[in-house]
């Protein structure tokens, strides 16, 4: 339940900005003789990759200084902005708001960019003359880059223009020198490559990236998101495509001969195609369609697709019927009504046209750059490791030449990954979604056993990259307390931290922010449902739990006081924690009690008429479901809930809903 070091600015580009560049660049950025410095400044730019249409973050970290500190610094970035736009720049060090950043103690960070022109400018420094220097390895900024949709597929390079002018570190005495490294940005789904900057990339510094790429994330959560973009690139298969008619299920009847089978070979990738003979699945089934099972197994691809129309998901709309892609390696369950097609139609210009939109299911498994990625994530964390492969999933429809890939839906959408016999199912501690940013955390995941065979479940609200983790975790002060399983295994699956090495403390108080942080981080919620922003009074963009109640607001699980305030550092409350868990409870679709139920659930409780009008409904749920039991007959709905009891209550919660 630790604090998460995030901040977080807001664009502002004012002529009052463009003065206090001016204004910090001439006072805080002067060339400093003196005797030659003996050590050089490294600084890492992330190599990542992203789709076109959608958006990657790169992070900008100073690699730890040897001996000396950083009392300013100043860089340009360019970039190439037929490809690229920079969408956003968020300080990880400094303050932007100018001049009160000359008392801060991370100093003043001031930003502006041209996304016409593709370039950006930096520039930090300490104005205390040496009080608040950055002396040990830190992310400076982030940026936010977005693939333009009509990029072309091919490595953008960020490239830095390495004067005294437009690139300058110093410390309290001398200006030294610095290396840059990475910066490679790698464009997919775009058309071929030709012109720019693309291809490999060049860095104008002698150091080597060595990041490996990172693939785009969706937000987690909300109204299906969906992206537009050009249809990738088709590349001449290495193998001819063997096609064959296939079986299907319909609303678990074999159907036979009802789809086609075709596998190519595209370098080291072997794909395996099945188009659905939807008109026929229509026939067959008529109004009653409930399921379509595509079981590919046993071709030896490491890509599965699965092939429909919108015709054939719009007969599923409505009856709670489902997509099954069934791979030797992963199996993804698609509710046909998360699809949306009215909209997809709409955005793709197919009007009533449903027969024309194909949609793709895609089951893959992750390659080694992705792969990569994620274990490089992993070990960033302790007692942790990746266990088997990582695993893609995607969903895109397509007309003629316009694509939407789908990213997001508003229930949690079941996708499970395969354990080869090797793997000890009681070596994974749960499943883990790659984000945008090169980390991975928590989504809700369960073990599961059918005749012998083991595969993890994984419940999420977005497609993207997802691996399965070990992560060992135990705390000095549980051994003997009545919590230790529940603070075990929540720890284990990464939503739960210590309050410090080897403790968990779990008999004290936790506060709104936490208790906040602690339920989306069980959820899988890592992002907000929309772009709306927060106007609490006493919530800072560049608080730790920012993100997190920006993203509790937007699926409705958190709301504040009517004098606009949050109260993040507040103590919260049985009835107050209870409350927010019962809104949780429509988000995995557990069922509230009813008007009716409601007395008699308090009633069972001694002090069951003390709970106050606005939480008795709440309450009175979170008791029909079991996900609390109170203490000695009594509820304590006022009193301040601990650390160990959310705990056990957003177990509860996840194990009611089988999400673990």
């Amino acid at each position: 339940m630790g604090h998460p070091n995030k901040k977080r600015v807001r664009v502002k580009r004012t002529m009052s900005n463009l003065i206090a560049l001016s204004l910090l660049s001439s006072l805080a950025l002067p060339s400093i003789a003196g005797a030659a410095p003996s050590e050089t400044f490294k600084i890492q730019i992330d190599n990542v990759s992203v789709q076109v249409g959608q958006s990657v973050h790169v992070p900008v970290t100073l690699k730890k200084p040897e001996r000396n500190e950083v009392t300013s610094y100043n860089m340009q970035v360019d970039y190439d902005s037929t490809a690229l736009e920079i969408v956003r720049i968020t300080p990880k060090y400094g303050n932007n708001e100018f001049p009160g950043c000359a008392e801060d103690t991370e100093g003043c960070f001031q930003y502006f960019y041209d996304n016409q022109s593709g370039f950006l400018r930096i520039i930090w420094a300490d104005f205390t003359a040496g009080d608040h220097n950055i002396s040990s390895e830190q992310q400076l900024f982030d940026i936010e880059f977005k693939a333009k949709a009509n990029a072309t597929s091919g490595i953008k390079q960020l490239n830095i223009k390495d004067d005294s002018e437009h690139w300058n570190f110093t410390n309290s005495i001398y200006e030294q020198p610095a290396q840059w490294s990475g910066g490679a940005i790698t464009i997919t789904g775009g058309g071929s490559s030709g012109g720019g900057n693309s291809g490999t990339p060049t860095p104008t510094n002698p150091s080597t990236p060595s990041n490996p790429s990172t693939p785009p994330s969706s937000s987690s959560g909300g109204t299906p998101s969906t992206t537009t973009t050009t249809p990738t690139a088709t590349t001449t298969p290495t193998t001819p495509a063997v096609t064959k008619g296939v079986d299907i299920y319909v609303n678990g009847q074999k159907q036979e001969q009802s789809a086609t089978a075709s596998t190519v070979t595209n370098g080291k990738q072997v794909t395996t195609t099945v188009k659905v003979d939807n008109d026929k699945v229509i026939t067959q089934i008529g109004s009653g369609l409930r399921s379509v099972m595509l079981p590919i197994t046993g071709t030896g691809a490491d890509r599965v697709v699965g092939e429909l129309n919108g015709k054939l998901v719009k007969a599923m709309v409505g009856k709670d019927a489902e997509v099954v892609l069934q791979t030797d390696f992963g199996t993804y369950t698609l509710p046909a009504n998360q699809l949306q097609i009215d909209r997809l139609a709409s955005e793709l210009g197919a009007g009533t046209s449903l027969e024309n939109i194909v949609i793709q299911l895609t089951v893959s498994k992750s390659s080694e750059t992705t792969k990569a990625t994620v274990e490089a994530a992993a070990a960033k964390q302790s007692n942790t490791s990746i266990v088997g492969s990582p695993i893609d999933f995607e969903v895109r429809a397509t007309v003629g030449e316009k694509q939407v890939q789908v990213n997001q839906f508003d229930t949690y959408v079941e996708r499970t990954i395969t354990l080869p016999d090797d793997i000890d199912p009681t070596k994974i501690t749960t499943g883990v979604v790659l984000l945008s940013d090169g980390s991975v955390l928590h989504v809700p995941t369960k073990v599961s056993n059918t005749d012998g065979h083991y595969s993890a479940v994984i419940n999420s609200l977005t497609n993207n990259t997802y691996a399965l983790v070990y992560h060992q975790a135990t705390f000095d002060d549980i051994a003997s307390h009545w919590s230790r399983n529940d603070v075990e295994d929540l720890a284990s699956r990464m939503i739960i931290q210590g309050t410090s090495e080897g403790t968990f403390a779990p008999d004290r108080s936790i506060t709104r922010a936490e208790f906040t942080a602690v339920l989306l981080r069980s959820l899988g919620l890592h992002t907000p449902k929309g772009t709306e922003a927060i106007a609490f009074s006493d919530v800072s963009g560049s608080s730790w739990y920012a993100d997190e109640v920006q993203t509790a607001v937007s699926y409705g699980l958190v709301n504040g006081y009517s004098d606009d305030s949050f109260r993040p550092s507040g103590v919260i409350t049985r009835a107050e924690a209870l409350t927010i868990i019962s809104r949780a409870m429509n988000l995995v679709e557990l069922e509230q009690a009813s008007s009716s139920e409601t007395a008699a659930l308090l009633n069972s409780y001694t002090d069951g008429n003390n709970v106050q009008t606005w939480a008795a409904d709440p309450v009175a749920s979170a008791i029909k479901q079991g996900l609390v039991e109170g203490s000695d007959g009594k509820l304590m709905a006022n009193s301040s809930i601990s650390r160990s009891q959310t705990v056990a209550i957003v177990k509860r919660l996840l194990s009611k809903a089988g999400l673990i």
